[in-house]
């Protein structure tokens, strides 16, 4: 793909400074490049200090890998950002409203908006959830939402995160990072906080207790131990919001309710917010041949003895199959149109989208529909022949595992590079909050970059790095 046809968020079209990024251009163009690269030397020791690490599964060299980070911020204006918020809004209320739906009465199936066997025959799909009711009628209380960028005004969602959206963690600390480095800047620009993310989480979970509840509620965070890639964000968490991190091992059922293991004895728990599957949830009630999870917790939560974040079952709404009936979900649950838009996606499921995607696989994005972290995808124009060959053969053996899109002209940000400031691709993850009272978006997310020239594929897993990104508090 040619560059030219790439959107620069700094820099735009005609190469010209676009307002959001001014103030800190200006402030970049009176800095030597040295001195900038001395500021990401002593930002990544940082990172060293702080044990800001992540684990990659299948590479046994790369344990507590150090997630590259950029100096140069990711800036929206504050009327770019109001846009997003109102379409992620949106989004997230449709998305708990069909999740209630498919575990009631499924009208959306009834109405034929959507194909049945797409539920029926998923497997995030938990009929064990069928008529349960969690407290608060919430399903995902945290959501991230993929976002990636075209042009000035063009922005499309990737995908879902309504089951256990992780990085939060990176773009708390992306930022505490940029206050210690850049703190003349804060000061010059208007920058909304995103410091506030603990507290507000913590508030809202508190507010999604369940009816068993019968004073201040006892949050926790249930992990499934050291070994997962994600463990440093859930120690993190719990750390931040003054909460127990615990794991399956920590608790038992006592007296009908979920307690945990303290110095002064078991304690009830309100609260989970666990970040272990649902296959492994509950050894008496999925798989048991768990290890992580609690046995009978399930039996407790469908008996409203605890609240568990993000329930059960949620996981359907990540479905990358399901995505493609989105802008039907969105606008059979709240009435409009969607406000933000989908990227054009084939189902290779079906006969007639699997032979065009077979015909070009050179031009497409084939991924597969449970997967995650940029794994067992196809960037097509980036592919070798032999690549899309092997990719043609699994399509072929296995067409309702993947879907396709369109290879998009994702916008690039700048960089800091030993050449200085050279463009990379980048996405958005916002990060949202759902309580019974309230949908908080918090003001900007975690932006992934594709650290090497030319690359589409963002993942922290596969190379990818991040930045901090700001929204300007006003015009």
């Amino acid at each position: 793909m040619d560059k030219q046809a790439f959107f620069d968020e700094m820099m735009g079209s005609d190469g010209q400074t676009r307002e959001p990024y001014q103030t800190f251009h200006e402030m970049m163009s009176s800095v030597d490049l040295e001195r900038l690269l001395r500021k990401s030397g002593e930002a990544e020791q940082f990172f060293r200090k702080t044990g800001i690490t992540f684990n990659v599964y299948g590479q046994a060299d790369a344990d507590e890998r150090l997630i590259p980070f950029d100096l140069v911020p990711r800036i929206l204006s504050a009327r770019e950002w109001r846009t997003l918020k109102l379409g992620i809004e949106q989004r997230v209320k449709a998305l708990n409203a069909f999740l209630h739906d498919i575990y009631h009465r499924q009208e959306i199936l009834r109405a034929g908006r959507i194909p049945t066997a797409l539920i029926e025959n998923n497997a995030a799909f938990l009929p064990q959830m069928m008529g349960v009711n969690p407290p608060g009628d919430i399903y995902t209380h945290i959501v991230g939402t993929d976002l990636v960028r075209t042009g000035p005004d063009e922005f499309f969602v990737l995908e879902d995160n309504a089951r256990t959206p992780s990085g939060v963690s990176y773009m708390l600390e992306n930022r505490e990072t940029m206050l210690r480095m850049f703190p003349e800047l804060f000061s010059r620009v208007g920058v909304e906080t995103v410091s506030d993310y603990p507290m507000l989480l913590r508030r809202s979970l508190a507010a999604s207790a369940p009816p068993a509840c019968d004073g201040s509620p006892n949050v926790a965070v249930l992990t499934p131990g050291i070994h997962n890639s994600a463990y440093y964000e859930h120690a993190f968490l719990a750390e931040q919001m003054g909460v127990e991190l615990v794991e399956g091992s920590d608790l038992r059922i006592i007296e009908g309710r979920v307690a945990m293991r303290t110095t002064c004895g078991f304690e009830p728990i309100d609260v989970l917010y666990r970040r272990v599957d649902d296959e492994f949830l509950d050894p008496l009630n999925f798989n048991p041949e768990s290890m992580l999870g609690v046995p009978g917790i399930f039996d407790i939560y469908r008996a409203g003895g605890i609240t568990i974040a993000n329930a059960p079952g949620t996981g359907i709404a990540d479905d990358k199959a399901l995505y493609a009936y989105m802008p039907d979900i969105i606008e059979f649950y709240t009435g409009r149109p969607p406000l933000l838009k989908n990227v054009q996606t084939w189902r290779c499921s079906d006969a007639d989208s699997l032979a065009y995607v077979l015909d070009n696989l050179e031009t497409l994005v084939v991924k597969e529909v449970h997967g995650s972290g940029g794994y067992g995808m196809l960037v097509g124009p980036a592919s070798s022949k032999k690549e899309i060959e092997a990719f043609r053969a699994k399509l072929s053996d296995n067409p309702s595992n993947y879907i396709a899109q369109p290879t998009l002209a994702l916008s690039t940000v700048p960089i800091l590079t030993e050449a200085g400031l050279a463009p990379r691709h980048v996405d958005l993850r916002p990060f949202v909050l759902v309580s019974p009272d309230a949908v908080d978006v918090v003001p900007g997310g975690l932006t992934r970059v594709a650290m090497t020239e030319g690359s589409l594929v963002v993942n922290s897993s596969q190379g990818g790095g991040t930045k901090d990104t700001w929204v300007l508090s006003d015009e």
